[in-house]
């Protein structure tokens, strides 16, 4: 195993690992895989039928388009502030900015978002919960974080994932997603991740299962109080997602232990960013 010198949980080396198979997928075109190093380390409805019932799909169908459609845009502004801020055109650069921060002022997800967090911190939760609600309204799953904590016994999942504006074509539907993993051994006993399995779902709903032989071609053994970290990326070809999977392990301090299933809770894929604290 390749070890260096890893950045905070919350921050992403260079990505250089995508999911290996299958090559080319309904979320876009995955190039060839790249290993990435990495490190062990130690730590102490019912529904009607008739017109009413046509119209009201029509009216979701059409408010999941605007929805796309205003990610879309708020994605290509940032990467525009950006190739402009490297290109030196400070001017242009100043003038998205400026367009970014009235986009997210009049953006109904990131408003609502932005209140009920100033909500939250003030401890005006029935203020927090009423902006909650109406953003399970506008768009539920936008209330999903961009990261998860799950335990399974005692093999702890922690996930955080970063929209990579940098290898990001809008205009072409490629969006591109880094996420980081770091994955802690409480227990008591030796383990080895076998297997990975990854549900990775659009912003259309269209779902693809991956599986794969360990991680980034590494099958690591965790001992107990250690953890065991990496980054991957995933591609898609909306501005946001999903993905929720497991790892295949097994106890190795007994000959012939049975395998079991660790579960890695869901995790958004967004281009908006997360409006809560990072793990």
């Amino acid at each position: 195993m390749h070890s260096i010198t890893l950045k905070p949980f919350t921050q992403f080396n260079t990505i250089e690992s995508i999911h290996t198979a299958p090559r080319r997928s309904c979320f876009g075109v995955i190039n060839p895989p790249v290993r990435l190093n990495c490190r062990t380390i130690a730590r102490s409805s019912e529904t009607d039928g008739g017109a009413g019932a046509g119209a009201e799909a029509d009216q979701t169908q059409q408010s999941s388009s605007s929805l796309f459609a205003r990610n879309q845009t708020y994605a290509l502004m940032k990467q525009q502030m950006e190739l402009a801020a490297k290109s030196e055109d400070y001017e242009e650069a100043a003038r998205l900015r400026d367009s970014l921060k009235l986009f997210e002022e009049e953006e109904p997800v990131l408003r609502l978002r932005g209140l009920m967090k100033e909500a939250i911190a003030n401890e005006r939760f029935e203020d927090a919960a009423r902006y909650r609600d109406q953003i399970k309204e506008i768009a539920p799953h936008y209330l999903l974080k961009c990261s998860s904590d799950a335990t399974t016994l005692g093999i702890r999942v922690q996930v955080r994932s970063v929209y990579i504006e940098g290898r990001s074509q809008p205009l072409r539907d490629q969006y591109f997603f880094a996420y980081r993993i770091r994955i802690t051994n409480n227990s008591n006993r030796p383990v080895q991740l076998l297997k990975r399995h990854w549900i990775i779902t659009n912003a259309n709903e269209k779902s693809e299962d991956v599986w794969g032989i360990g991680v980034i071609g590494e099958q690591p053994v965790i001992l107990p109080n250690n953890s065991f970290e990496y980054s991957s990326a995933c591609p898609l070809t909306t501005p946001s997602g999903r993905m929720e999977g497991d790892f295949e392990m097994k106890h190795i301090d007994k000959v012939g232990s049975k395998t079991f299933n660790v579960a890695v809770a869901p995790f958004a894929l967004s281009t908006l960013g997360d409006a809560t604290d990072n793990i």
